[in-house]
């Protein structure tokens, strides 16, 4: 066997494993009962104009229907999914730096109240407008 050969031989059985241990994720973790816990945080940019907080979010990859966000007094709660694109399956995988599986990012918020006024996706990124209450 050549070296190329065990090399790609090696990164399927990896991305085996990870589909998997996806499957078995799903299998305990069902939806409405107990979630699968986040693995990773995307980052995130927060800055403040007048009475508008503008939160963005960077999401490239997940859609709006796999999103959950969650607003009280001190902090947002941005969490969801990004799933393993089906392109991915069976393919020998050179490089894997892109997370993907639930996601959960918790950002404190500047001292006072909030309302969340728009929420949409932009350019990969989730933006999240909030007015600050007087």
């Amino acid at each position: 066997m050549r070296y190329r050969e065990s090399k790609s031989w090696l990164w399927a059985d990896a991305l085996e494993l990870l589909q998997s241990t996806e499957r078995l994720q799903r299998r305990f973790f069902v939806v409405g009962t107990l979630q699968a816990l986040p693995c990773w945080e995307p980052p995130v940019d927060l800055y403040e104009q007048g009475d508008e907080l503008r939160l963005l979010v960077a999401l490239p990859g997940v859609s709006s229907r796999q999103l959950e966000v969650l607003l009280d007094e001190a902090e947002i709660v941005v969490r969801g999914e990004r799933p393993m694109p089906k392109a991915l399956h069976g393919a020998s995988i050179h490089r894997l730096e892109i997370p993907y599986g639930r996601f959960e990012r918790r950002v404190k918020l500047p001292s006072g109240n909030f309302q969340l006024l728009e929420q949409f996706l932009e350019d990969g990124c989730l933006v999240l407008v909030l007015r600050r209450l007087s």
